[in-house]
């Protein structure tokens, strides 16, 4: 992904940016590669982006790996980074994905979804 936007917004901003993408499609044209990550309340976005949450991304982009990987090297709680994964997930800042390991089995592989991303608050 070239460009992740974690901001806040209306609905009815959210509702304008979907028409906006429907008539790009309905018109053939290719979509941007980006995505946005929006919040009604500034507050919530605040409870998201924590700095150990900013640490854990940080870790993820320089070097993908399991949770248990990620902790050691965050010198963290296992549980803690897991939590903060989950949430991270659900927000679309992280992927979890399933890697081969040759002759080990498997494992799950914590990856971020764009190099960097982009924070924006208008706070009324």
């Amino acid at each position: 992904m070239t460009k992740l936007t974690v901001k806040t917004g209306t609905e009815e901003d959210f509702f304008k940016r979907g028409r906006l993408l429907a008539r790009a499609v309905d018109r053939n044209e290719a979509l941007p590669d980006e995505r946005i990550v929006s919040f009604e309340d500034p507050a919530d976005l605040m409870k998201l982006v924590t700095a150990a949450r900013l640490a854990l991304f940080r870790a993820v982009k320089e070097m993908p790996g399991s949770i248990t990987q990620i902790s050691e090297r965050l010198h963290r709680d296992r549980s803690a980074v897991k939590r903060d994964v989950d949430e991270l997930e659900r927000a679309g800042l992280v992927t979890i994905a399933d890697k081969v390991l040759p002759g080990h089995g498997r494992m799950k592989e914590v990856r971020a979804t764009a190099n960097r991303f982009c924070l924006q608050a208008d706070v009324v």
